[in-house]
């Protein structure tokens, strides 16, 4: 069957080559009609049918169990349990997969798409729920100055999810900046990890937009599967705590 349709399909281009090289053909008028599509009409039988050894399949790849939470992980703002359990996953992993010391972790706010994990069962399908974008994970060797400058920038927006680092905001600017214990230096080089969206300057982070970026391919989202996979090696499941990385300056 494939033999006969790429004859077909090469007949056809053949002959429409030709004709083209003889023929000039304009359009003299275009005509398009409207189809509304809605939920109450009535469902193709076949076309379910031809559908449904392909649902089943990924249906049954997403219920498959990757892990399991200890405790509810939520989204919030200036800190939380899932942007910490996902900061710390790219930390992890990048140092890993890089072969590199990382120093600071980080991800936008929006960057998570959902706002809980519930505890338990964790399935392959809440990971692409969290992660469903192809977003590449990056590391960018950042001056001091303009760390300061992107840290800033999250403070405005409230915070962000961060590891390896400690601030306060304050006035919507970053205050006390720690890295590995110790101030944050505007004249020292970190390295550090990211989404390919924030690299790109997405998020108004014009500022890493021309900083060079290392990267191999890989996956924010296969990040957090394969950190998953580190911690059941280590006889954990998936957690994580409240730690003051990122506190509102009282």
């Amino acid at each position: 069957m494939k033999k006969n349709s790429s004859f077909i399909y090469f007949f056809l281009l053949v002959v429409l080559t030709g004709l083209s090289c003889n023929t000039t053909y304009q359009s003299q008028a275009l005509q398009y009609k409207t189809y509304r599509i809605s939920d109450t009409q009535r469902k193709d039988s076949s076309v379910l049918s031809f559908l449904k050894p392909y649902s089943d399949n990924v249906n049954k790849t997403m219920n498959d169990v990757v892990g399991i939470a200890d405790i509810s992980l939520d989204k919030k703002q200036p800190e939380s349990t899932l942007g910490n359990f996902m900061v710390d996953a790219f930390l992890s992993m990048a140092a890993d997969k890089y072969n590199t010391k990382v120093d600071v972790a980080f991800l936008n706010f929006g960057g998570m798409r959902l706002t809980q994990i519930p505890a338990g069962d964790v399935t392959n399908g809440k990971i692409f729920e969290l992660m469903p974008f192809d977003n590449l994970l990056i590391l960018q060797k950042l001056k001091g100055d303009v760390l300061q400058q992107f840290l800033d920038l999250t403070a405005a927006r409230g915070g962000y999810p961060m590891a390896g680092l400690t601030m306060q905001i304050k006035d919507k600017k970053a205050v006390n900046v720690m890295i590995g214990g110790k101030p944050l230096d505007i004249n020292a080089t970190y390295t550090t990890v990211n989404s390919d969206f924030i690299a790109n300057g997405g998020d108004n982070a014009d500022m890493l937009r021309t900083i060079p970026q290392i990267t191999n391919g890989y996956l924010m989202r296969d990040a957090i599967f394969d950190y998953i996979k580190k911690l059941k090696s280590q006889g954990k499941n998936i957690s994580a705590n409240i730690e003051n990385r990122v506190t509102n300056a009282q």
